[in-house]
C-alpha cells in the first residue's frame, strides 16, 4: 500500500523478449520439459488452432455473375440483344430470331456454368491437395520431442527449429546455436538474421529484437529452441495475411495463347460473317434477315467454350498427377512437364528408399559387418567391442530420434535417416541410448552445414567436455591428429572400397577442449580418429523402369548430389541414370569453382553422361542455370532451405513432400509426396498427355466449323436462296456435339508411346502446322460429305433452287440431313482424334467411356431435334427416315475410314525408317 493510503499499482511485466530464458518460462506457464499433453490438449480447445481466419470471398451467386463479364460473353450478349431486337422490330416478327436469340444466350449460360464449376472445383480440389502436404512441426511435450500439425501448436509450447523449417507462430527463443532466421516474409529483408536466447534492452523495437522469431519466416541456418508466444490471428504476420490472400494470380502463358488464339479465330468469324452478309445481300433478302443471319454464322463459329476447356483440362491433369502422388501448385507446371528435356536429380531419397542401414563399421584396419535391415534393432555387429565406442560417439553425435512401434506403425526415426541408421547400430552393439545421453549430457553443438560437412556436439563426461564429430570422411580426415601418412591412405582406401559398393560412408572422431564455450575452431580440429560407419540405401526398385523411360523419352537425367563421388556413381549405375559404354564425366563442387560459365555450359552441352558430386546447393544452382541457358527445360529436386534458389530457377522445381523442408516445398511448383523419382516420371508422362489431349480438342472443335462453313459457302456462291444450315442449327451442334466430347477428349489418359517420343520444342505453338493440317484433312471430309448429303437430298425432288421455300419438306429433311452428318462425323471424329498415329481398334473404342457417353449424348440431342414436334419447330427440322440415318452413318464413317487411312500410311513410313535405319 502507497504511503497516502491508496493501493500502489501493479507494474506491467516486461516483454517477454526482455526476460531472461527462465522467466519465460515462468509467464508463459511452460517448461524446458514443454507442456503436458493434456494441458496443450486444453489450450488448444480453448484458444482455437493456429491457422489464420480465412478471408470470405464473394458470394456465389457475384461470382457466377462475374463470367458473364468476360470478352466472348460480352460479345455474345451484344449479339443476342442485337437479335432479339431484329425479332421485336420485324413486321411481322420473325419466331426464328427470338429462337435464335434464345439460343445465343443458352450458349453463353452454359459457358459460364462451366467456367464458374471449374473455379469452384479447383478451389475446393487446391484445398484437398494442399492438405495433402500438412505443415507440421517438432515441439517438446512432456520431455519428448514429437511431430504434430502446426495448426495445433498453442501458446507455451516448446518448439525445436533446424534448417529448412518454416516458422510456424510467433515464438520467443530460449536456446540457439547458428540460428538464422530469413525475416523476408514479414519486414522485406531477404538476408538472414541471426538469433539469439538472451534478452533484449527496453530501447530495442519489438521487430528488431533477436530473440523472437515470428510466424511465416525460414530457419536458414542452425538449430535452437523456442517457446510460442502467439497463435494464429494473434501473431505479426496474422495482422498482414489478407494482403496476400487477395493478391490475384495471372493466367499462365498457355491459357493466355489459347485465349489469344480464340480471339483472332472470333476476328475471322466476323470477317466470314461479314463477307456472306455481303454476297447474300445482293440476292435480295430483306436486310435485317441477311444481316441476323451473319449474326448468328459469326456468333457460332466464335470458339467461346475454349478457354474454360483448357482449364478443366490442366485442371484434370492436376488432380490425375495428384493420384500419382506428384502435387502440382500451378497449372502452368502441368503443360511445362511434358517438354522437360533434362531433370537435375538428388540421390537420397529420391532414387533410393531414405532408409538408411548401417551395414559396415570399419576400425583399425578391420571391417565389422552389421546384421539386420530397416529401423528395427533387430541384427548384430560382428564382434561389437573395439567398435563399441565408435558407435556411442556416433549416436550421442545425433538429433534423431528413434521411436519404437506405435499403432500401425513399426520402428521408425523421427529426425534425419542417416542419423537414424547410427543409432540402431548403436543398440544392435549393446549400447543403452538413454543411459549413455544421460552419462555424456549435450552442452553444446556446431550443426552440420554444407560448406564444413561435419557435425559436432559437445558433452559433459567423465568430468571433462568432449567433441564429439561426424561427417564427411575427407573433411574428418583433414581436422585429425596423429596419424600417419599410411594410416591415412589405408583410411581413404577404406572409404573408396565401400563407397564403390554404394554405401554412404560418414567418419567419427572425437577430441577434449577446454570447456562448454569451447569455439567450432577449437572443437574442430586436432581430432582422435575412431572409425568408419557405411550404410546403404538401396535404390527404389520403381526407380530402375523410370529412369528407363525418360531415356526412351529423350530427357537427360543428370544426378546432382553431396555424396562422395563413388558413392553417387555406384548408386547411378544401379538405377540405370549412368549407362555402358564408357565413363562418366564426374565433376566435384571443387572442380565447378574454378570452372566459368562459358566453361559449364561447354561440359553440359557435351554428348557425356554428367555426375555432380560433393557440390554445394549453390553449385546446383548454377548447373540449373546453365542448361536453361542452353534452351533446355530443366526439372530438378531438392528438400534443403538451401535448395530453395534453384527450385525457383528451374522450369520445374520438385521438392520432398515426406524428407524436404517447409522452405524448399514453396520454393517450388511441384512436391512429391512420396520423395520417389518415380513419380517425376509418370509426372512427364501425364504432361506430355495434357498437352496432346489439347491438340485433340482444339482438332475436333476446329474440324466440324469447317463442316458447317463449307455448306454454306457452297450454297451461297451455288445461288441457292436459302441456307444449308440454320444459326440455331449450328448453336444446338455447339450445345450438344461440341462441349461435352471435347470435355471427355481433355481426359483422355495418356497415349501409348507418349514416352517414346522426344520432347516437345520449347518454341513450338500449340496452334501448330501439325495441328491445322489434321483439323483440315478432317474437316474437308466432314464438309464434302454434309454438302453432298444436302445437295443430293434437294436433287432428288426434280425441281430447280428457286423452287424451294423455307416450309418445303424437302429443304427441312435437307437442312436436317446437314445438321445430322455433322453430328455423326463428328461422333465418328471424336474417336479418330483420340491419336495421331494409333488405329482406334488399338486403343480401343470403348477404352474412353466418357467419351464415348459424351458422343452418344450429342447423336440423341439430334434425333430429339428430329423427331419431337416442339424440336422441329424450333429449328425447322423434319423427320429422317431410317435410310436416312445409314446414309448418315456411312458419310460419318467416312472420317474414321480416311484418317485411319493416313495413320496407316504414316505408321508404315515409320517401320521404313526403322528398317532402313
Amino acid at each position: 500500500m502507497a504511503p497516502d493510503g491508496k493501493v500502489a499499482a501493479v507494474p506491467e511485466p516486461a516483454p517477454v523478449e526482455r526476460q531472461p530464458v527462465d522467466a519465460v518460462f515462468t509467464m508463459l506457464g511452460s517448461g524446458r520439459r514443454g507442456l503436458t499433453a493434456a494441458e496443450a490438449a486444453t489450450r488448444l480447445a480453448e484458444h482455437g488452432r493456429n491457422e489464420l481466419p480465412r478471408t470470405r470471398g464473394r458470394p456465389l451467386l457475384l461470382r457466377f455473375a462475374a463470367q458473364f463479364t468476360d470478352l466472348m460473353a460480352v460479345v455474345l450478349q451484344v449479339a443476342a440483344v442485337i437479335t432479339f431486337l431484329a425479332y421485336l422490330l420485324g413486321t411481322p416478327p420473325d419466331i426464328g430470331n427470338l429462337q435464335l436469340a434464345i439460343a445465343i444466350v443458352a450458349v453463353v449460360v452454359l459457358n459460364a456454368a462451366i467456367g464458374f464449376g471449374q473455379e469452384y472445383m479447383a478451389e475446393r480440389t487446391a484445398e484437398a491437395l494442399q492438405a495433402m502436404v500438412p505443415h507440421r512441426c517438432r515441439v517438446v511435450r512432456d520431455g519428448e520431442r514429437i511431430e504434430v500439425p502446426a495448426v495445433e501448436l498453442v501458446v507455451g509450447d516448446l518448439v525445436a527449429l533446424e534448417a529448412g523449417d518454416a516458422v510456424s507462430a510467433d515464438c520467443r527463443l530460449v536456446d540457439a546455436h547458428d540460428l538464422k532466421v530469413n525475416n523476408m516474409a514479414l519486414t522485406g529483408e531477404s538476408d538472414p538474421v541471426g538469433r539469439s536466447a538472451d534478452p533484449v534492452g527496453a530501447q530495442v523495437p519489438k521487430l528488431e529484437a533477436r530473440n523472437l522469431a515470428w510466424m511465416g519466416t525460414t530457419v536458414t541456418d542452425g538449430v535452437g529452441k523456442a517457446v510460442v508466444t502467439a497463435v494464429g490471428a494473434a501473431t505479426e504476420f496474422g495482422g498482414i495475411f489478407r494482403l496476400t490472400e487477395q493478391t490475384s494470380s495471372d493466367r499462365s502463358p498457355l491459357q493466355k495463347q489459347v485465349a489469344l488464339m480464340a480471339k483472332r479465330v472470333a476476328a475471322a468469324a466476323f470477317s466470314l460473317g461479314a463477307l456472306l452478309f455481303f454476297v447474300r445481300l445482293p440476292a435480295g433478302d430483306p436486310l435485317v434477315k441477311t444481316f441476323v443471319f451473319s449474326l448468328g454464322v459469326m456468333v457460332a463459329l466464335v470458339p467461346e467454350g475454349l478457354p474454360a476447356t483448357l482449364s478443366v483440362t490442366l485442371a484434370v491433369g492436376v488432380r490425375r498427377m495428384a493420384r500419382r502422388q506428384a502435387l502440382i501448385k500451378k497449372l502452368l507446371a502441368v503443360e511445362t512437364l511434358g517438354s522437360t528435356t533434362v531433370i537435375c536429380t538428388d540421390k537420397t531419397g529420391t532414387l533410393t528408399k531414405a532408409e538408411m542401414t548401417a551395414q559396415v563399421v570399419w576400425a583399425d584396419g578391420h571391417a565389422h559387418a552389421i546384421t539386420g535391415v530397416g529401423y528395427a534393432p533387430d541384427g548384430t555387429v560382428e564382434d561389437p567391442e573395439p567398435v563399441r565406442d565408435l558407435l556411442r560417439v556416433a549416436a550421442l553425435c545425433c538429433d534423431a530420434r528413434l521411436l519404437p512401434p506405435s499403432g500401425q506403425e513399426g520402428w521408425r526415426v523421427l529426425g534425419d535417416t542417416t542419423e537414424g541408421a547410427l543409432l540402431v547400430a548403436a543398440v544392435k552393439a549393446g549400447i543403452d541410448l538413454d543411459a549413455e545421453q544421460a552419462l555424456a549430457p549435450r552442452v553444446g553443438e556446431f550443426p552440420f552445414d554444407s560448406v564444413r560437412k561435419l557435425m559436432t556436439t559437445l558433452h559433459r563426461y567423465d568430468g571433462r567436455i568432449r567433441a564429439y564429430v561426424k561427417g564427411a570422411p575427407q573433411e574428418v580426415l583433414a581436422r585429425c591428429a596423429g596419424l600417419e601418412d599410411l594410416d591415412r591412405k589405408q583410411i581413404l582406401t577404406a572409404n573408396d572400397d565401400l563407397a564403390r559398393s554404394a554405401l554412404r560412408v560418414l567418419a567419427v572422431a572425437v577430441r577434449t577442449v577446454g570447456s562448454e564455450q569451447a569455439g567450432q575452431l577449437e572443437a574442430e580440429n586436432d581430432l582422435t580418429f575412431l572409425g568408419l560407419v557405411g550404410m546403404l540405401d538401396p535404390p527404389r526398385p520403381e526407380v530402375v523402369t523410370a529412369v528407363e523411360s525418360c531415356h526412351r523419352a529423350g530427357i537427360r537425367i543428370v544426378m546432382v548430389t553431396g555424396d562422395y563421388a563413388l558413392t553417387a556413381e555406384a548408386i547411378a549405375r544401379r538405377v540405370g541414370i549412368l549407362r555402358p559404354p564408357g565413363h562418366p564425366k564426374t565433376i566435384s563442387g571443387e572442380e565447378l569453382d574454378r570452372t566459368d560459365d562459358a566453361g559449364l555450359r561447354a561440359v553440359l552441352a557435351g554428348p557425356d553422361d554428367l555426375l555432380f558430386a560433393r557440390v554445394k546447393p549453390e553449385h546446383k544452382m548454377r548447373v540449373v542455370a546453365a542448361f536453361a541457358g542452353l534452351g533446355e527445360v530443366v526439372a530438378v529436386t531438392g528438400d534443403g532451405a538451401n535448395d530453395a534458389p534453384a527450385l525457383k530457377r528451374a522450369d520445374i522445381g520438385i521438392s520432398m513432400g515426406r524428407s524436404g523442408t517447409d522452405v524448399a516445398r514453396e520454393a517450388s511448383v511441384m512436391v512429391l509426396l512420396d520423395d520417389s523419382f518415380a513419380s517425376i516420371a509418370t509426372a512427364v508422362e501425364l504432361g506430355r498427355s495434357v498437352y496432346q489431349n489439347i491438340r485433340k480438342f482444339l482438332i475436333y472443335l476446329f474440324s466440324h466449323n469447317i463442316g458447317e462453313l463449307v455448306p454454306i459457302l457452297v450454297a451461297t456462291l451455288a445461288g441457292f436462296p436459302l441456307v444449308p444450315l440454320t444459326a440455331v442449327q449450328i448453336l444446338a451442334i455447339d450445345l450438344g456435339s461440341d462441349v461435352l466430347p471435347a470435355l471427355a477428349l481433355g481426359s483422355e489418359p495418356p497415349e501409348r508411346g507418349v514416352m517414346d517420343q522426344p520432347p516437345r520444342r520449347r518454341d513450338q505453338h500449340l496452334f501448330s502446322g501439325a495441328v491445322v493440317r489434321r483439323f483440315l484433312f478432317l474437316g474437308s471430309v466432314q464438309a464434302i460429305g454434309v454438302t453432298t448429303l444436302f445437295f443430293w437430298h434437294l436433287h432428288g425432288a426434280g425441281v430447280g433452287f428457286h423452287a424451294f421455300t423455307p416450309d418445303n419438306r424437302v429443304y427441312r429433311e435437307a437442312i436436317t440431313m446437314t445438321q445430322a452428318g455433322i453430328v455423326c462425323s463428328q461422333f465418328f471424329n471424336g474417336f479418330t482424334v483420340r491419336s495421331d498415329r494409333l488405329s482406334i481398334f488399338q486403343i480401343g473404342v470403348l477404352s474412353n467411356p466418357r467419351l464415348v457417353v459424351a458422343e452418344g449424348a450429342g447423336v440423341a440431342i439430334m434425333c430429339a431435334i428430329s423427331y419431337v414436334p416442339p424440336l422441329q419447330t424450333i429449328f425447322h427440322t423434319a423427320p429422317l427416315a431410317l435410310s436416312d440415318w445409314v446414309l448418315l452413318a456411312a458419310v460419318g464413317a467416312l472420317v474414321l475410314v480416311a484418317d485411319e487411312t493416313r495413320k496407316a500410311v504414316l505408321r508404315y513410313g515409320d517401320r521404313r525408317k526403322e528398317f532402313s535405319g
